[in-house]
This record gives C-alpha cells, sequence and structure tokens, in this order.
C-alpha cells in the first residue's frame, strides 16, 4: 500500500483571499498564486516516497461565483507546476449534504481507493477544522497550518505549524 499526504489546496498550496478574517478560494485563474515553499515541500515529499494529493472543497461552483471550468483551469495547472500526482474537489455546498464534502471523508476515502492508500500511515495537510474532521474521520494523522482565521478552530489536531514546507519537515521526523 502507498503512504500520502493529502493537502488542502487554498491556504496551503495556493494564497487564500482572507476577508473579514475569513478564507476563500481565489476568484480567477490570474489571481492564482502558488505559496513560497510550496515546490519544495512537493520534492521532498516525492523523496519520502508519499503520494501527493490535493482534495479541496470548491462550493463556489455550486453558489455561481466560479465557473467549473475555471477551477478545473487553477487545478490543471498546480498539478503541472508542483507535480502533483492527484486532485480530488467537491463543488457541492454544505445544504448539497454529499458525502464527499470536507468536514466528511468522501474525498480522502474515494482517493485511498484510487491510488491503494494506506490511511493509517498517511497524513492531511490543511488551514482549516473541516481538513482536520476528514482527516481523523478517514484514519490520518493531520497537520494543521494555523493562520488565526476568525473561525472554528479543529479540536486537537496532531501537529500544528505555519506553512506547508515546515508540515512537510515534521513529517520527515516522524
Amino acid at each position: 500500500m502507498n503512504k500520502a499526504v493529502f493537502l488542502d489546496r487554498d491556504g496551503v498550496i495556493n494564497k487564500a483571499f482572507v476577508k473579514n478574517g475569513l478564507p476563500f478560494s481565489p476568484p480567477s485563474f490570474s489571481e492564482l498564486k502558488i505559496l513560497p515553499g510550496v515546490k519544495e515541500s512537493m520534492k521532498l515529499l516525492s523523496k519520502m516516497n508519499f503520494v501527493s494529493l490535493i482534495v479541496t472543497n470548491q462550493p463556489d461552483v455550486s453558489r455561481g461565483k466560479i465557473e467549473k471550468k475555471t477551477v478545473i483551469k487553477m487545478n490543471d495547472y498546480l498539478k503541472d507546476e508542483i507535480k502533483l500526482d492527484d486532485i480530488f474537489v467537491c463543488y457541492h455546498d454544505d445544504h448539497d449534504n454529499c458525502k464527499c464534502r470536507k468536514p466528511k471523508p468522501g474525498l480522502l476515502l474515494d482517493a485511498s481507493k484510487k491510488w491503494n492508500i494506506d490511511l493509517k500511515n498517511s497524513y492531511i495537510v490543511g488551514d482549516r477544522w473541516r481538513d482536520m474532521e476528514a482527516g481523523k474521520s478517514a484514519g490520518c494523522k493531520t497537520i494543521f497550518i494555523d493562520y488565526n482565521y476568525n473561525e472554528e478552530k479543529p479540536r486537537n489536531p496532531d501537529f500544528i505549524t505555519d506553512s506547508l514546507l515546515h508540515a512537510v519537515h515534521l513529517i520527515e521526523k516522524i
């Protein structure tokens, strides 16, 4: 079985847009910016033989704020630029009550089936409580990147850090 690092997209891989203390996805392709240290992080994860997978909620598609083709263009760009293995996306909103929207673990479970992932030896890195809940529900170790958003904090993440690169360095030491 493979081990994986599941990565939230906005705020972990690319810059999130913070308004009133809350993070949002980039509103257009031209505003998509890869965060510092991300490319180096992906190289390190590859050297450690981790499968690198984005698991991302993109509810702005169902809310009519961005077109699905724009999100796909963003994801294809990220996959090529930072050498991701795969991307799993939930386009639903909370009221859809789907199995794939984090904090439910559906995206991680789908990815684990496709990539033959050993969830107990895998990690999720995210910047919101939803990421940590999804990771815990799937049986992964959780690493919370704390940007001090004005929202609920995760309950008892396994690790707390301030960037993806620092999260990868934590994984190296474990």
